[in-house]
């Protein structure tokens, strides 16, 4: 335990607070003082809302002859701004584009909201105060919209500048106040806030875990990570070691691990609620902290960001964080298999045959194919010690997933429907794209071995499928889904409420899949099991 508590003070300054005080007010965007007030436009409406005419008739028209010369025409995140002359309480007034009316959505709200606030700090604001865009569009309850506006604007903000002299923060928002002038919406808009703020305090966790290097990433700080977690929120925990791992026939997990000088860390935390539970999920993160590749190096371009292969890690211990807190009635398990991958003259060479926890041979033809075989005692560990209704694994799987789908999207995998349908739908819902692909079972053929029960790879074309069939192997029949979002974890540009680093991808989706479940009836007939 010596090394693991070694990291304590890194795990103590890292935990993805929001820094930023979040208030709900009853202002009408006129009459608030802030340093700056946002206001969203639809596209080619030629009428304009209460509050811009109010906003523009204190300014004398400014604020029409603005949006004019600066030819505004209110496509999706399309800025202007104007200055006040100390006209209005604010100084600033940034007006958004929300696009046509009828097409407005969760997600470019948004998308409008993170682009205003980040206008709004780039102008010097301190404080911003945001209304809650997307009046009169329809299907959109006060609620969502509230959530949507400052889930973008608190992503949107996100700086991860810690081991920079000058300091990101130092040009920050101190003061988000989310503007509902209706009184009968404001407990809506209330709650809508307080998921935000909980959706966007978990990812910000999670890119905080990725965007570290892996020099202070190892196992060791993730484990200890997870004991802080479960010390805040009130979680079981379970860290197994080295030996307790072996002990329990984690051969697949350890054979990884081998050429590393890093020990290894089992993590198990655990959200049991005082309700009794509808559901029992076992969420599984691949933690690989840094993938060289193994004795199959990676290249050197191929190994540059290998420090967010744990990215599903971070994910789970950051919806494991919040959970506590919105009280929902689901069990939810946060398995991590963490270690890195690194090669070196005890490391497992290709060829060699590793046992899984379940007793499944494996031949490891690909060193470089190591994060399935921590899912495999990780998943096979769940089925033992957990017996869950539902396992949802992610992980930066395969590359062959990011050339099919692209940096913007992730790839799911499932032997339910009805399980994968929720988890497209949890996606859909937290503006995460998600897109079904098919376990084709010819396609199990390619993991045959001469000498073991199955290899680690198949042929390179379906990539992404086989590595999912191989999961699938220690699934069993227990309903589980599978997202591979190599592709989607990391970004070189910044996205529309993302920097350039690690994104966070999968946290809320993982969030809005537990919570819907809360609401759901129990998995299988009779309800549910006895806890054991």
């Amino acid at each position: 335990m010596a090394a693991m508590r070694a990291r304590a003070g890194l795990a103590a300054r890292r935990g993805g607070e929001i820094v930023m005080k979040v208030e709900v007010s009853g202002e009408a965007p006129a009459a608030v003082r802030a340093d700056a007030v946002a206001l969203g436009r639809y596209a080619g409406d030629d009428r304009a809302s209460a509050d811009m005419r109010a906003i523009d008739q204190a300014l004398g028209g400014l604020l029409g002859q603005a949006l004019a010369d600066q030819r505004f025409e209110g496509r999706v995140a399309e800025l202007a701004d104007v200055h006040t002359g100390d006209r209005l309480g604010v100084r600033r007034v940034v007006v958004v584009g929300l696009g046509p009316r009828g097409a407005c959505t969760p997600e470019i709200l948004r998308r409008a909201a993170s682009a205003a606030a980040r206008r709004a700090r780039d102008l010097g604001a301190r404080h911003l105060a945001l209304p809650v865009l997307g009046d009169g569009a329809p299907r959109l309850a006060p609620g969502a919209r509230a959530q949507a506006v400052t889930e973008g604007a608190l992503l949107g903000l996100y700086t991860f500048d810690r081991y920079k002299a000058r300091k990101d923060g130092d040009r920050a928002l101190a003061t988000l106040t989310v503007l509902a002038p209706a009184a009968g919406d404001r407990a809506a808009v209330r709650d809508g806030v307080r998921h935000a703020e909980l959706a966007a305090e978990a990812t910000a966790l999670a890119r905080d875990l990725i965007n570290e290097p892996a020099n202070t990433v190892t196992a060791s700080a993730l484990a200890e990570t997870a004991r802080e977690i479960a010390r805040e929120a009130g979680l079981r925990v379970r860290l197994l070691d080295r030996d307790e791992c072996e002990r329990m026939g984690m051969g697949a997990f350890l054979g990884v691990n081998r050429g590393s000088t890093e020990p290894p860390w089992f993590i198990h935390l655990a959200y049991v609620p005082r309700r009794p539970a509808r559901r029992r999920i076992a969420l599984v993160g691949k933690g690989i902290t840094f993938d060289s590749g193994g004795l199959d190096l990676k290249t050197a371009e191929g190994m540059e960001r290998m420090k967010g292969d744990m990215s599903g890690a971070a994910a789970v211990l950051g919806v494991l964080k919040v959970l506590p807190r919105f009280g929902a009635p689901v069990e939810v398990h946060g398995l991590v298999a963490a270690t890195d991958n690194m090669p070196s003259g005890s490391a497992t060479k290709p060829g060699d045959v590793l046992r899984a926890m379940n007793g499944k041979t494996i031949e490891v033809n690909n060193t470089d194919a190591e994060g399935r075989l921590t899912l495999a005692d990780a998943i096979a560990y769940a089925r033992q010690e957990i017996k869950p209704d539902e396992v949802v694994d992610i992980a930066t799987l395969t590359g062959a997933c990011a050339i099919a789908l692209g940096s913007l999207c992730a790839g799911v995998m499932s032997n339910d429907p009805g399980l994968q349908a929720r988890v497209l739908a949890a996606g859909e819902r937290a503006g995460e794209r998600l897109w079904p692909l098919p376990l084709v079972d010819e396609y199990r053929d390619g993991l045959k071995s001469e000498v073991a029960d199955l290899r680690n790879t198949g042929p390179r074309p379906g990539g992404a499928i086989t590595a999912g069939i191989f999961i699938r192997e220690f699934a069993g029949d227990t309903p589980w889904a599978h997202l591979d979002i190599a592709g989607a974890a990391f970004t070189d540009k910044d996205l529309p409420y993302a920097p350039k680093g690690g994104v966070g991808f999968g946290t809320r989706t993982l969030l809005a899949y537990v919570l819907a479940a809360a609401e759901a009836r129990a998995a299988r007939p009779g309800g549910r099991r006895r806890r054991r």
